[in-house]
């Protein structure tokens, strides 16, 4: 059965749910995914996440160890976890099972650890995370990145916290967290499996009931800077970490996003078909690999990517990156990258939709980002018929993306 997206009642509230069903393997997943309830809400830095793992921590009565003791008997998966925009829980299990699942996620709700040890757990665990982070360089250099591009922003603050914030983070925030962004009223339903929707409804009424109504506003959008700024952070290194991005004055709202899709694909996405690994590794041996991305989400539209090189040759890299995207976006492409492109995204299509998560998942996208069911297969035709001059006017017309920004962690002489 396809993909679709139907309402249902709970309290005062319409609530969308993104269904699909397939009874090929009896196995049912039910997500809340709670809107503007992600890292870009944290009033301390960190906070989304650490609310999330407190979640993970099982019931007060139970425990950590007795709650997941009695989700492992009965093989059911239930975890918690904060996005950028959004903030998620999950549980899926056998279609035996379900019912139990269900259960054990409104035994949860009701009780959750909120105990100080529990907290104190949660604290330890993400000290120590944060503690192995100092020596990842690649952490260190997308984290300064963000802050680049979106200063003075909630973007270009940590998600995961800094090692002051998370000390400061009490088992209050994280209660106050949960019971403000976890509502009823911002939830958005995701359900597939081996499941009707009169059952998926049933279930969803009674989970949902549990939850509060909570205060909600929309997601604000953040500019990128084209202020061209490059940061050098002094590490013990032995190679260069370069990380880059720039502003992509573009909406996740655009209806050309299949334009975007192959731009994205041919300056960096392609593996060893795009310009930047051409260049890059094939021609000149700089990097084992060299990537970038046109992200384009509620909170911000941007480039970014990143490669590693040798501390010697780091400034011939990123004089490469920057050469690379002015040519992409003042020549354009050609018509063998935009022939050899149409036939990899049109022929890997399958492989995108085969199994019912990746379908859910993008059902999901679809209704996240406002756009009708079946609009990325409405994309898949466009991108069939897409010309060389029409591409080439839409990649020429984004200029900004010369506007590259770089975070590079390397070993100052």
């Amino acid at each position: 059965m396809a993909e679709m997206v139907k309402e249902i009642k709970v309290k005062d509230t319409s609530v969308p749910v993104v269904f699909e069903t397939g009874n090929f393997v009896p196995i049912i997943s039910i997500q809340l995914v709670f809107k503007n309830a992600g890292h870009l809400s944290n009033t301390k830095d960190g906070l989304a996440d650490m609310s999330a793992k407190l979640l993970n921590e099982g019931t007060a009565k139970e425990g950590s160890v007795g709650f997941a003791t009695k989700l492992d008997a009965h093989a059911v998966d239930l975890a918690a976890h904060a996005g950028r925009e959004t903030f998620m829980i999950e549980v899926s299990a056998l279609k035996s099972e379900f019912p139990y699942a269900v259960e054990r996620l409104k035994e949860l709700l009701k009780d959750p650890n909120y105990t100080k040890e529990a907290a104190e757990q949660v604290k330890r665990q993400k000290i120590g995370w944060l503690t192995q982070k100092k020596s990842d360089f690649d952490y260190i250099a997308a984290s300064k990145l963000r802050e680049i591009l979106f200063k003075g922003t909630a973007l270009a603050k940590p998600y995961n916290g800094t090692l002051e914030s998370v000390k400061s983070i009490s088992l209050d925030d994280m209660k106050q967290f949960i019971h403000s962004h976890l509502g009823y009223n911002n939830v958005i339903g995701v359900v597939g499996g081996d499941i009707s929707f009169e059952e998926a409804q049933k279930y969803l009424d009674e989970v949902l009931t549990l939850l509060p109504k909570v205060k909600t506003k929309s997601i604000e959008t953040i500019k990128a800077s084209d202020k061209k700024e490059t940061v050098l952070i002094d590490e013990d290194t032995q190679q260069a970490y370069i990380y880059f991005g720039a502003p992509f004055d573009y909406s996740y709202k655009a209806k050309d996003q299949y334009k975007a899709k192959i731009a994205e694909y041919l300056l960096g996405g392609a593996g060893f078909g795009s310009r930047l690994m051409e260049e890059i590794r094939v021609k000149r041996g700089l990097t084992y690999g060299a990537y970038c991305a046109l992200r384009r989400t509620k909170s911000a539209s941007y480039l970014s990517g990143y490669l590693q090189t040798k501390l010697s040759t780091q400034e011939e890299a990123k004089n490469l990156v920057q050469k690379v995207v002015d040519d992409f976006v003042s020549k354009g492409i050609t018509q063998k990258e935009l022939d050899d492109t149409k036939k990899f995204l049109l022929g890997s299509e399958p492989l995108r939709t085969e199994t019912l998560s990746q379908r859910l998942y993008r059902a999901y996208n679809e209704y996240y980002y406002g756009r009708p069911l079946g609009f990325s297969r409405e994309q898949l035709k466009k991108i069939e018929t897409v010309t060389l001059d029409e591409m080439n006017a839409f990649i020429t017309s984004h200029k900004e993306l010369s506007n590259l920004s770089f975070s590079i962690v390397t070993k100052k002489k």
